[in-house]
C-alpha cells in the first residue's frame, strides 16, 4: 500500500473513533454541540473513505482514455466531501437554532467524563491534521490538503464544544447549542474554502505563484528566449505547462530543439515533477505574417512554388509582392486565373495584407537528354593525367543546352574532403578546356 493509502486510511480508522467518542458522550451529557461534532466526523469518515479511493485511483498511471493520468479524481472527492460539510452543517445549525428558541427541549449535564472525552478527541483531532498536512506537503495531494484543513477545523469545533459545556456547567445551557452554531458556521466557512481550491483546478485555473515561478525560470534563461505564449493547469499535486517559444526565421531545426530543451529544463527546476511541453516556432511579425501567406498561396490547386516573396510595409497598409510558378503548358488565361485566386486567398487568410502583387514564371520542366557516345578514349586518358588512374566510371549524355559529361572518380580513402574538392575541380578545368562545347562537367568521388 502506497504511503498516501496508508495516511488516508488512518484518518478513516481515526474518523470511526471519534464518531464513537462524541456521538456516545453527546447522548449521554444531552450536549447537542458533541453531537453535532459526532455528526461532523461522519462526513469526516465519509471524505476519508473518498480520500482513501481518490488517493488509490489518482495515482494510477495515464492510459489511452486518460492520457493526463488519473490526478483530478483527488478533486471531485474534496468536492464531494465539502457537499457532505455543507449539508451537516446546515442541519446542525437547524438544530441549535431550535433550541435556542425553545422549539426543541434537550438537557445538558456536563460531568467529568465529557471533559475528558472532549479531551481525547482534541488530541485524536490534532496529532491527524498535522499527519494529513504533512503528508499533503510532501506528496502534494490536493485530498489529502482538504482533510488536514477539514481536521483543523474539528479541532476548533470541539474547543467550541468544549466552551460550551463549560458555560453550561456554571449554569448556562444556551452555550452547548451557541458552540454547536459555531461548528456549523465553521464548517460551512471550511466547505467554503475546499470548494473554490478544488473547483478553480478542476476549471484549470492558472496558478499564480507557480506561473510567476516558470515565467520568472524562462525569463533568466542565457541567452533569452522570446515567450509567445506560457499556460499552467494542475491535476493531483502535478503541474502541466504548455509553452510556445520563438526563434530566429533562420535557426536551424536543431538550434530550435536547444531553445525548447534550456525552457523545459528551466520550468522542470522551478516546478519539480511538472509535465512541460514546448513548440517552436518562428519569432518576430514578419516572419509570422511570411508563414502565412506561403500557406494560404500554396493551398491553391496547380501552385507547385513560389519565391522571392516580399512584405511591403507602406505606413498605410500591407502589401505583398511575390514569384508564383506554375506548370509552363498552362495558358496565361488559366494562368492569371490562378494567379488572381492566389491572390484573393492570401487576402482572405491573412487580414492584414491589402493587396498582392504576383509575377508569374514556369515551372523548370524536366530537360529532354540522350547519351551520346564521345571521345571517351580521349577523356579517360585527360581524367588519368589527373587522378593517376582511369575513372570508376563515365558518361557523357546530350541535352538540350549541351553536352554533360558525368565522372566519378576514385581517390584514396585516406584523402580529406579538401583535397578532394581540389582534385575534382582540377579535373573539371581539364575537361572543359579539352570540350570547349561541354555545358555541364559533374565530378564525383569516392574512395
Amino acid at each position: 500500500m502506497s504511503p498516501l493509502r496508508r495516511t488516508a486510511l488512518a484518518s478513516v480508522v481515526a474518523a470511526v473513533a471519534l464518531i464513537a467518542i462524541k456521538l456516545v458522550t453527546g447522548l449521554a451529557a444531552g450536549s447537542l454541540g458533541l453531537v453535532a461534532e459526532a455528526a461532523h466526523s461522519g462526513t469526516d469518515l465519509v471524505a476519508a473513505l473518498l480520500t482513501f479511493f481518490a488517493v488509490g485511483w489518482a495515482t494510477k498511471p495515464a492510459d489511452e482514455a486518460h492520457l493526463y493520468g488519473h490526478g483530478k479524481a483527488e478533486h471531485l472527492a474534496a468536492l464531494a466531501e465539502a457537499a457532505f460539510l455543507v449539508l451537516v452543517s446546515f442541519v446542525v445549525g437547524a438544530l441549535a437554532v431550535a433550541r435556542l428558541a425553545g422549539w426543541l427541549e434537550l438537557d445538558v449535564e456536563p460531568a467529568w467524563w465529557a471533559f475528558a472525552a472532549a479531551a481525547v478527541v482534541i488530541g485524536i483531532d490534532l496529532s491527524r491534521a498535522l499527519v494529513s498536512y504533512r503528508s499533503a506537503r510532501r506528496y502534494g495531494s490536493a485530498a489529502l490538503l482538504s482533510n488536514a484543513v477539514h481536521f483543523g477545523t474539528d479541532l476548533l469545533g470541539t474547543l467550541a464544544v468544549v466552551g460550551g459545556l463549560v458555560a453550561a456547567r456554571a449554569g448556562f445551557p444556551e452555550g452547548d447549542s451557541i458552540a454547536a452554531l459555531f461548528v456549523a458556521c465553521l464548517v460551512v466557512l471550511a466547505a467554503a474554502r475546499l470548494i473554490r481550491r478544488n473547483v478553480d483546478v478542476l476549471m484549470d485555473r492558472a496558478p499564480a505563484d507557480a506561473l510567476d515561478a516558470a515565467r520568472g525560470a524562462i525569463d533568466r534563461l542565457e541567452p533569452p528566449v522570446v515567450v509567445r505564449r506560457l499556460r499552467l493547469r494542475q491535476a493531483g499535486g502535478r503541474t502541466f505547462a504548455d509553452v510556445v517559444i520563438g526563434v530566429s526565421p533562420g535557426a536551424a531545426v536543431g538550434q530550435g530543439h536547444a531553445a525548447a530543451d534550456r525552457v523545459e529544463v528551466a520550468v522542470h527546476e522551478a516546478l519539480p515533477e511538472s509535465d512541460v511541453v514546448v513548440h517552436v516556432e518562428p519569432a518576430g511579425r514578419e516572419a509570422e505574417l511570411r508563414e502565412r501567406v506561403r500557406a494560404a498561396a500554396m493551398t491553391v490547386p496547380h501552385v507547385r512554388e513560389l519565391h522571392d516573396l516580399a512584405l511591403i510595409d507602406t505606413g498605410q497598409s500591407l502589401e505583398v509582392s511575390l514569384h508564383l510558378k506554375l506548370p509552363g503548358d498552362l495558358d496565361l488565361a488559366a494562368a492569371h486565373a490562378r494567379a488572381e485566386e492566389v491572390e484573393e486567398t492570401i487576402r482572405r487568410d491573412v487580414p492584414e495584407v491589402s493587396a498582392v502583387q504576383t509575377h508569374l514564371e514556369p515551372l523548370a520542366e524536366r530537360a529532354p537528354g540522350r547519351v551520346r557516345t564521345h571521345d571517351l578514349v580521349g577523356l579517360e586518358r585527360t581524367i588519368a593525367g589527373i587522378g593517376g588512374q582511369p575513372p570508376r566510371s563515365l558518361r557523357t549524355l546530350e541535352t538540350a543546352d549541351g553536352l554533360v559529361v558525368l565522372v566519378t572518380l576514385a581517390l584514396d580513402g585516406s584523402t580529406s574532403v579538401a583535397d578532394a574538392h581540389t582534385q575534382a575541380s582540377a579535373l573539371s578545368r581539364r575537361i572543359r578546356e579539352a570540350l570547349p562545347d561541354v555545358a555541364d562537367v559533374v565530378v564525383h568521388t569516392e574512395p
